[in-house]
């Protein structure tokens, strides 16, 4: 018996992996750090519902780096 075709997983990297240590975000991606690890154990669902909430971590994140500016 031969397993079927591999299922390619979502990712939101974009190749600038640096995590922010005083933030614990990737500054890349703004994966936090379990994320990063667990991102291959995470269902489809779950990495979609990550996703979503990944554009208004970057704004924060961004934000916030202004303000101590």
């Amino acid at each position: 018996m031969t397993a079927g075709p591999v299922k390619a997983i979502w990712s939101p990297c974009v190749k600038v992996c640096f995590v922010d240590p005083a933030e614990g975000v990737c500054v890349g991606c703004f994966r936090t750090l379990e994320e990063l690890a667990r991102w291959t154990a995470y269902s489809d669902a779950e990495r979609a519902a990550i996703g979503l909430d990944l554009p208004g971590r970057a704004e924060a994140y961004r934000a916030q780096r202004e303000a101590r500016a």
